[in-house]
């Protein structure tokens, strides 16, 4: 398995192109790998190596890059954590991927006593230690991205090279990536879609990227007007923000020749709109984190069928499963299965949940969906409660397991209510323990201190009794039926 978007295993890569920028600073690829090579002399002298996890927790900026293939660079493997996450949250990830070192904005660990770097000390030019000639093998784990699960804490997901390199090159080959092009980076890179279609395709394409680091919606239009991406990806909401803007605001966005939307299903109806405002095509696709970001995208160069998420990927094959384990044909319902060399390596330290999602060799989504006679998927349910609020994967039983800790609340549920911005956000239903009081204000300052802002409930309603199904369990289709009526 080819390591050619790693950079420093290009020698025809270290040249003067422009490679990464973000709003302080730009490298050319000879710059990029000089960084590279200084951040892992670095990292080394903080006992670093190979089978060592470097833990990333910064907002998108080069850095961010510098660091994770820096830790490349010398075997290691890195784990990037959500900037905003709280204390007990980054400790968790940090304490579960057994990181020798955090690199972040503070240069204090959220892990008392896990060694820290902080971002500004970043060595920026190599000393000339020697450093390992080919650290690296295709099944050597390059990445921990960590998404919540059903069954409660977040889990780390193992992604190898292989996994990475077969990823950028499906996304050139369907993307028909070039040295050309120009990726406007808007989503969070603690996510395998920045990582994989923002970042390591156009590196591999020998193409730039800029990196913004936050979405304004007018801000971001003015950036593709001055900078002349060629392409983008983003989530639904973003979309819905860009076209909800007054009809006066106009910018040149004659520069881009696609963009892809993901993480969340979109409305047929907001994608016409996005082509029409815009003049792009937008590439409608499907993954998860465990299939190494994507699996299925409408073609570039071909027939795109509204309402559906496209085709397999090259190099990947997309099935329909009935729970038997039995493959159905075109225009049945069942579970999508996945199989190809984008397929996780399995869950850090959790064997038992590895075998159930990699069962028969197939990856398990979890999700229901149908495929046509010409291997168009459509998505049609989720068999796991997840809520997909901006194209950020919410599991209500992390929300849960926090607000039963409330001494006052005796049950707990968390569904999702629709949201026209943000397609989904979660609510809570909450019992009292017997003869308590339930302070609603105290709950969501709970909430705060230990969940992140947008798994907080955006409405906690108080019941005597939650309603339960016929073998016992809270019945959340009827809690999700209340949530949409209580949003029309």
């Amino acid at each position: 398995m080819s390591l050619a978007y790693l950079p420093w295993s290009r020698p025809d890569a270290f040249d003067d192109r422009p490679c990464v920028a973000d709003e302080h600073q730009e490298l050319t690829y000879r710059e990029f790998a000089r960084r590279v090579d200084a951040a892992a002399e670095q990292f080394a002298e903080h006992g670093v190596g190979a089978g060592s996890v470097v833990a990333v927790m910064l907002p998108n900026r080069v850095e961010l890059l510098i660091a994770v293939v820096a830790a490349w660079r010398l075997g290691a493997t890195a784990t990037p954590i959500n900037p905003v996450f709280t204390d007990s949250e980054a400790a968790h990830q940090i304490r579960d991927a057994d990181a020798a070192l955090l690199v972040d904005a503070t240069g204090t660990s959220p892990d008392p006593g896990r060694p820290c770097l902080h971002v500004d000390d970043l060595r920026r030019e190599p000393l000339g230690t020697p450093l390992p000639a080919d650290p690296v093998q295709p099944q050597d784990l390059a990445l921990l991205v960590y998404t919540s699960g059903s069954t409660g804490r977040p889990k780390g997901v193992m992604l190898t090279h292989a996994n990475l390199s077969a990823m950028a090159a499906s996304i050139v080959d369907a993307l028909s990536l070039t040295g050309d092009d120009h990726c406007l980076l808007v989503l969070p890179l603690f996510h395998v879609n920045a990582i994989c279609v923002s970042f390591l395709a156009p590196l591999l394409a020998g193409a730039r990227l800029t990196v913004l680091q936050r979405f304004r919606p007018e801000a971001f239009l003015e950036a593709v007007e001055a900078l002349r991406p060629t392409y983008f990806s983003a989530v639904p909401t973003i979309y819905a923000h860009l076209v909800a803007l007054p009809e006066h605001v106009r910018t040149d966005t004659s520069s881009l020749r696609l963009t892809i939307c993901g993480a969340a299903p979109a409305p047929a109806t907001l994608l016409d709109a996005v082509r029409d405002r815009f003049g792009c095509e937008v590439l409608e696709g499907y993954g998860l984190t465990e299939g190494t970001c994507a699996t299925t995208s409408n073609p570039l160069h071909g027939v795109r069928k509204p309402g559906t998420v496209g085709t397999a990927l090259p190099g990947q094959r997309v099935a329909v499963m009935d729970p038997g384990g039995t493959l159905l044909p075109a225009g049945e319902r069942g579970e999508i299965v996945v199989r190809g060399p984008m397929v996780m390596r399995g869950y850090l330290g959790r064997p038992e949940e590895t075998a159930r999602t990699l069962a028969d060799g197939w990856l398990h989504t979890g999700d229901v969906g149908i495929l046509d006679e010409d291997g168009y998927l459509t998505i049609v349910d989720r068999i796991k409660d997840m809520i997909i609020r901006g194209g950020e994967n919410l599991y209500p039983k992390e929300i849960e397991t926090v607000l039963q800790a409330c001494a006052s609340v005796a049950q707990a549920a968390v569904v999702g209510a629709p949201h026209a911005v943000y397609g989904e956000v979660p609510v809570a239903y909450l019992t009292p323990v017997d003869g308590a009081t339930l302070d609603v204000d105290g709950v969501r300052e709970h909430c705060a201190r230990h969940l992140t802002k947008i798994k907080i409930p955006v409405a906690f309603s108080v019941r005597d009794t939650l309603p339960v199904n016929a073998i016992g369990k809270i019945d959340k289709p009827a809690l999700r039926a209340d949530a949409a009526a209580g949003a029309r």
